[in-house]
């Protein structure tokens, strides 16, 4: 973490920034607490998080690369506009990784499900209800692994927890 510091401090200065609106500041996870609120904010472009206060242990943190930013870029935007992210690429890349950082940074309880062929709709609805019911995240590895009827059935349920997300209700119903 002291590196990836370094190394975005002189990226900062290489860039000449003087502006807290350039993009090279507004990419970098930044966290404020808000007296007014009685809350930390977390921010990062223009999407902005409340800090979940959900302490998982003082675990090992990811080396922050290049790529690590570029990610939480991404994911957070897609957090932002209530959708869901799926990092693509070669297995052992840090992926999951990456994920379970980005949670811990923002202070979110996240479980990894290690996802297989014999996994069925129902099975994947009680892990939506799951986290849905505690609002913590989810992250599917080898998503893919999973039969196209349960795929098909499972963006059905995911489609249905990210609209109620959206619409702001506090119940909704989700088959399976």
């Amino acid at each position: 973490l002291d590196a990836h510091s370094r190394d975005i401090s002189l990226k900062l200065v290489n860039f000449k920034v003087t502006d807290v609106n350039h993009f090279e500041w507004q990419s970098q996870l930044r966290f404020e607490w808000r007296e007014a609120e009685g809350d930390c904010f977390i921010m990062i472009v223009d999407a902005e998080f409340r800090y979940g206060f959900e302490y998982i242990g003082n675990g090992a943190r990811l080396v922050i690369t290049p790529l690590t930013d570029r990610i939480y870029v991404t994911a957070t935007q897609a957090l932002k506009l209530c959708m869901g992210c799926a990092p693509a690429g070669p297995a052992g890349t840090g992926k999951t990784e990456t994920t379970k950082d980005l949670g811990a940074m923002l202070a979110k309880c996240i479980y990894v499900f290690n996802c297989a062929p014999e996994m069925d709709y129902k099975s994947m609805g009680d892990i939506w209800k799951g986290l849905g019911a505690s609002g913590a995240w989810g992250c599917f590895d080898e998503f893919n692994r999973l039969i196209a009827e349960v795929l098909s059935v499972c963006s059905t349920q995911y489609k249905a927890v990210l609209d109620s997300i959206v619409a702001k209700r506090k119940t909704f119903v989700l088959e399976g």
